[in-house]
């Protein structure tokens, strides 16, 4: 019975989201038809400026650092070849990076921009509609499920204190640096940063690979000797660790007797609340106060105890041993000071890519996490769980600001939803079938490749037509 309301649930949200995305392809002709015409009226006066256009990738998130009207190219959307085909890679990247745990912005940004014909800040906000459709999706998905080893919920919610925190800092730094930065630094960074980030993914894949056909091997030894020995003693025999074993189907909430309820720790969730809460108000403010003013610092600096605070707390209860990443299945790991500063570092990191380019922090997050000793299943929700804070506080600024088409946003939230779930149960399944955790890793490999390929073209195509046009390259002014 419980398994039918369970399956009842998911029908009646599939249905509602499919209608979404109908009365959302029924409402772009009408908003893009207003929009052409409000375009016409005004093109003797402000459209002409949308030819002058601050540099290709500087234009994605810095938006959210700066007042007054902005133009948009918000081209007429028709249901033809470029939604079909924008629809079909959104589906695709929000699978490959709800399944990875970074969120996909990497790939969505290209396609908008490439495919459907936005501006690069339209399509970062866009993006970031789509991330928090695919991440909030993947989070509902996953708290139905428990570790597949140990008596805990897929997502680690201390290894989330430990770095949501310093991931909404660090987004607040990247829109700074964005303003800051020339166009042609940012793109040699990512390029760098990303194909480092994926190459490093695919050879921890390659290692985890070789790791799990070993105890495959004596899993497969261990069963062929138990069944020769059928009169004689059995031997014992116990599941592999960080390996599902066929037809073996996780703890979940229809099953298992374990509800959503009993997967969320109150308590964490509470304090991670908390600073959501405290940066969406200070950035909600400090988008109506002027650019370097006294009150425009002061709201700035009042970001860093917010963050620092409890990476602090959970920090300190790392170190002196009362609290532990028990995803790892180290009970009593020996965290030392210059560890925990590199994870804050990494958080902040993470955070700054994403305020460049409107990313979701995951292709940061998600192979530290595997480097860590966290199965790829732990480290795909957690980041995800993460990416849902850092993305959702992104989308309310840009509501609020009018910085993306409503309807269009919807139709691809909804898109990236459903492929989202999509995704999440395709790999699981596949998961228990070949009993091959490492193939999460190389979906995050794939997944930040094709990512660096996308911004990177963007990026150097921007920086060829600069350097045409004999524009200037150096550092910009964030007061300007």
């Amino acid at each position: 019975m419980a398994a039918d309301l369970e399956r009842g649930r998911y029908v009646v949200v599939v249905l509602f989201l499919c209608w979404s995305m109908i009365l959302g392809l029924r409402s772009i002709a009408a908003e893009t038809s207003l929009g052409s015409s409000t375009a016409q009226a005004g093109s003797n006066g402000s459209d002409r400026m949308d030819y002058d256009k601050p540099p290709l990738l500087g234009r994605l998130v810095n938006s959210l650092s700066k007042n007054g009207s902005h133009s948009h190219a918000w081209p007429e959307l028709e249901l033809g070849w470029r939604v079909v085909l924008g629809s079909t890679i959104g589906f695709a990247g929000s699978a490959l990076g709800s399944v990875g745990g970074v969120g996909g912005g990497g790939i969505f940004v290209p396609m908008l921009t490439l495919i459907l014909g936005f501006d690069l800040k339209t399509s970062a906000a866009i993006s970031k509609c789509m991330i928090m459709g695919a991440a909030g999706a993947t989070v509902y998905y996953n708290l139905r499920f428990r570790h597949h080893a140990l008596d805990m919920p897929i997502i680690d919610f201390d290894l989330a204190l430990l770095f949501q925190p310093m991931l909404l800092l660090g987004i607040s730094i990247g829109i700074a640096f964005n303003v800051i930065f020339a166009e042609w630094m940012i793109t040699t960074i990512l390029i760098v940063l990303f194909l480092g980030t994926s190459t490093k993914a695919f050879l921890k894949g390659i290692e985890t690979w070789r790791k799990e056909s070993v105890l495959l091997k004596e899993s497969d030894w261990h069963m062929a000797s138990s069944n020769k020995q059928r009169d004689g003693p059995e031997l014992e025999y116990r599941p592999l660790p960080g390996v599902q074993i066929e037809n073996e189907e996780p703890t979940t909430s229809s099953n298992g007797g374990i509800s959503i309820g009993e997967n969320i720790y109150l308590k964490e969730y509470s304090m991670l609340l908390v600073v959501w809460f405290g940066f969406l108000i200070i950035h909600i403010i400090k988008d109506h106060t002027k650019i370097c003013s006294a009150e425009y610092w002061i709201l700035n600096i009042m970001q860093v105890p917010i963050a620092t605070s409890l990476t602090l707390y959970e920090a300190i209860c790392l170190y002196k041993g009362k609290k532990t990443i028990a995803s790892t299945g180290k009970q009593e790991m020996n965290w030392r000071c210059h560890h925990l500063v590199f994870c804050c570092c990494c958080g902040i990191i993470a955070g700054i890519i994403g305020g460049l380019l409107g990313l979701g922090g995951g292709f940061i997050l998600g192979p530290l996490f595997i480097e860590m000793g966290v199965p790829p299943q732990v480290a795909s929700a957690t980041s995800n769980f993460v990416m849902t804070f850092s993305s959702s506080m992104s989308v309310i600024q840009y509501y609020l600001l009018g910085r993306f088409p409503v309807p269009y946003s919807t139709y691809l939230f909804c898109v990236a939803t459903l492929a989202a779930v999509a995704g999440q149960y395709l790999v699981r399944r596949l998961i228990i079938l070949i009993g091959r955790a490492s193939l999460i890793i190389f979906i995050l490999a794939w997944t930040i490749f094709v990512s660096a390929i996308g911004i990177g073209w963007l990026g150097i195509e921007d920086l060829v037509e600069k350097i045409a046009r004999k524009e200037h390259m150096g550092f910009e002014s964030l007061c300007q």
